[in-house]
């Protein structure tokens, strides 16, 4: 089986993130999100993924390289416009990466809880042309939604306006070679899109067999700033204590805390689940659960919670706490004259701030 990881988009519900940086790249517990995906696939026993990049290609391969580093072999499948997932599929037999081998396909965004290993051993053991992940929702008509028979999918409905089912489709399906004749015989949607619940669909209609999955776990699309506050903190409850870093004889740590190699605290308190990163410097200040600081910031005289830093950022003199925000890269975070009452900021990348 290979991989195809999504990884395209404009990542419009995280600007001003995404204005110049791909979405996919932002860290949660310490580790781009993209990352999961890749090991998903890893630990699933896939190692031949490939990803599929569009404007911020650049970014995306700078980061993966050629996954040697997850022990996978990389290729990546040029989008020109983000045309839909089944727009994605297609490119990919284009350029000559699918053939005719069954594979994975992963909204490189995504998360869930436990990865995907035992799905796929389902997908290989089990009579199926296609697999589709669902989970439970209250809004299906953000998502789309498949309505079941048994054991099998009967209909798939890209948003629909009535409710049909509050199953929604979940990033993650598994294919099998006739999904080529479905991505090459639809037709755009009216978003003008070639969408994969109509690839799906196609399948049903010609006599394919698609099983369902409901997922009882967590998952998160990770999309929106409040989706990446809550898939952190999540992951940061299942780390153990690691403290690679140094800390002074004034400093405390409480809980699951991960200094990671080089982070250094100073006359400080890091209350855990947290995590700091490489070389990042904590002085003076207090770090709350469920915060997640990247590699080579400082912390000065500052307290903060329930928050991602992004890397190479600087917070120093904060007089309240910061407390649920997204703070891009190489952002300075500082005091100005007159005194905030309140913050909850979400910052773009190479951001200045003064607070008044």
């Amino acid at each position: 089986m290979k991989g195809l990881i999504l990884s395209g988009g404009k990542g419009t519900r995280l600007r001003p993130i995404t204005y110049t940086s791909a979405k996919q790249l932002v860290p949660v517990a310490n580790k781009p999100v993209l990352f999961y995906a890749v090991e998903y696939l890893v630990a699933a026993g896939i190692d031949e993924v490939g990803i599929v990049v569009g404007d911020t290609r650049a970014e995306v391969k700078a980061a993966v390289g050629d996954g040697s580093r997850f022990g996978a072999r990389v290729t990546y499948v040029e989008q020109d416009q983000p045309l839909g997932l089944a727009h994605a599929v297609k490119t990919a037999y284009e350029q000559g990466f699918l053939g005719e081998e069954r594979f994975v396909m992963l909204l490189g965004d995504n998360l869930i809880e436990g990865g995907i290993r035992n799905l796929v051993e389902r997908f290989r053991s089990r009579e199926m042309n296609c697999q589709v992940i669902l989970k439970q929702v209250p809004d299906p008509q953000n998502f789309g939604v498949a309505v079941l028979e048994g054991d099998r999918a009967v209909r798939l409905v890209e948003k629909p306006r009535e409710f049909l089912s509050d199953l929604a489709l979940v990033g993650i399906y598994m294919f099998d070679q006739n999904v080529r004749e479905a991505v090459y015989a639809i037709q755009p949607s009216w978003r003008g899109e070639l969408e994969i619940t109509d690839a799906i669909q196609y399948l049903l209609e010609h006599g394919y067999l698609v099983r369902p999955y409901v997922h009882q776990g967590w998952w998160f699309d990770t999309g929106k700033m409040e989706d990446l506050l809550d898939v952190n903190r999540y992951l940061l409850e299942t780390q153990e204590q690691k403290l690679r870093g140094t800390l002074d004889d004034c400093s405390r740590v409480y809980g699951r805390v991960v200094l990671e190699p080089g982070a250094e605290l100073v006359g400080s308190v890091v209350r855990g689940p947290a995590i700091i990163g490489e070389r990042t410097r904590v002085v003076n200040s207090y770090v709350g659960p469920f915060t997640s600081i990247y590699h080579d910031c400082l912390v000065s005289n500052s307290e903060i919670e329930h928050s991602i830093v992004m890397e190479n950022c600087c917070l120093s003199d904060l007089p309240h706490r910061l407390e649920d925000s997204l703070i891009g890269r190489n952002v300075e975070l500082s005091l100005s004259p007159v005194k905030p009452k309140a913050f909850k900021m979400m910052l773009g990348d190479n951001s200045k701030v003064g607070l008044l």
